[in-house]
């Protein structure tokens, strides 16, 4: 499973300019605030799916919920 860490430098490393802080109680369930100009002018959706894409066959396994808040820095 992975841990909070994993997930945070997973975003940061795919997505240019990102900075994510990354919270989860239990290693499965993840809460994320992501900043990145790769957002600008990006619906929220096309931002939420930038972050989903990174995790693209783990979401709903190894992580099974991942909460986002995205905005562009």
């Amino acid at each position: 499973m992975p841990s909070a860490d994993e997930v945070k430098t997973r975003i940061e490393a795919a997505i240019p300019g990102a900075e994510a802080d990354v919270q989860t109680a239990d290693e499965v369930h993840f809460s994320a605030h992501v900043r990145a100009s790769a957002f600008d002018g990006l619906s929220r959706v096309q931002q939420h799916r930038l972050v989903y894409d990174v995790f693209e066959g783990e979401l709903g396994g190894a992580i099974h919920a991942l909460a986002l808040k995205t905005e562009v820095s």
